[in-house]
């Protein structure tokens, strides 16, 4: 069994069966109820001086690497950056933002769109990056999105995919009475999670099992005590393990393109254009390579892993 690492959203890393595996879970518990943002997973560091630009990150090591490419695009383009990890869930992150504790924090287009208007019904890309503008509240703005995509995907093992004839979520919907679906226990709620399947494909899974790991996910459905998990599509165990990503035709896993969120006026317009360069290169294969370097045999630190990448495109020294 390979590396694990899910977003999504929220809850971290892990070993299993002697490999380490890494939670991706953007999405996890609410914002506590005291003053500081940073409270739930945040960092208790000094405030940074006033001309230095703070970029924050949800609480999963894929959130962390992004960030850290922020801030070194930043500092790489004359700018004063430093980062502020593992804050928590979208929650807690944006009330980070938008009481001025964080700067910038990465995100991803299609959450965050119906993170603020949980009616909308935009699903393309294209569509998603016109809408979002205008739904965020006041203080907040996006800068250009990036070709790089990680979205939430329902994933079997090949033995399940051949036993039920599973090539589809509406597949899965056949047969949905008979399968127990494992994920975070946001997904229990969420739009696109169980409330999602059941509204989009009519599937009401025989139980769901909330996880708060992604190695436990993971062991779950190779063990067959789940049939179907939530997993991310840049996480290199589904590759590692030959899983089975299930086709979305009705779109109930929408576009989420990898974006910076910003604390509007913060920014110079020189540190906004290093961020849009870094939107301009970054792909969901170097997502992918990226989780690999982190969650790997190397065990690359996510500050180093964005260092490495940042030279390799000439964003940096």
């Amino acid at each position: 069994m390979k590396a694990l690492f899910t977003r999504g959203r929220a809850a971290r890393a892990a070993a299993v069966a002697g490999a380490l595996s890494l939670t991706l879970s953007v999405a996890a518990c609410g914002a506590g109820s005291g003053s500081n943002p940073l409270q739930n997973g945040g960092s208790s560091a000094s405030a940074a001086p006033a001309d230095t630009v703070v970029v924050g990150s949800a609480n999963f090591p894929e959130s962390q690497v992004i960030a850290e490419i922020y801030a070194g695009a930043i500092n790489a383009s004359g700018g004063k950056a430093s980062t502020k990890p593992n804050i928590g869930s979208r929650e807690v992150y944006i009330k980070a933002l938008t009481e001025g504790s964080i700067d910038v924090v990465p995100d991803y287009s299609g959450n965050l769109l119906q993170y603020f208007d949980k009616s909308s019904t935009a699903v393309s890309a294209s569509d998603i990056t016109a809408a979002l503008p205008g739904k965020l509240p006041g203080g907040l703005k996006v800068l250009e999105s990036s070709k790089a995509e990680d979205k939430d995907a329902m994933v079997v093992t090949k033995p399940t995919a051949e036993k039920y004839s599973l090539k589809s979520i509406e597949d899965m919907a056949k047969v949905c009475d008979q399968l127990t679906v494992a994920g975070p226990p946001e997904f229990a709620e969420r739009a696109y999670g169980v409330p999602g399947l059941k509204s989009k494909y009519d599937c009401t899974p025989k139980s769901f099992e909330p996880f708060n790991g992604g190695a436990v996910i993971l062991k779950a459905l190779l063990d067959d005590r789940v049939q179907v998990a939530d997993i991310f599509t840049t996480d290199p165990a589904i590759k590692d393990n030959d899983l089975v990503v299930l086709d979305d035709p009705k779109n109930n896993f929408i576009a989420q393109q990898v974006l910076p969120v910003i604390k509007d006026g913060k920014l110079s317009s020189q540190a906004s254009e290093a961020l849009n360069k870094v939107s301009a290169q970054l792909t969901t294969d170097d997502l992918i390579n990226l989780n690999r370097t982190v969650s790997g045999e190397s065990k690359t630190s996510p500050k180093d892993a964005a260092a490495q990448w940042l030279k390799q495109k000439g964003i940096a020294q």
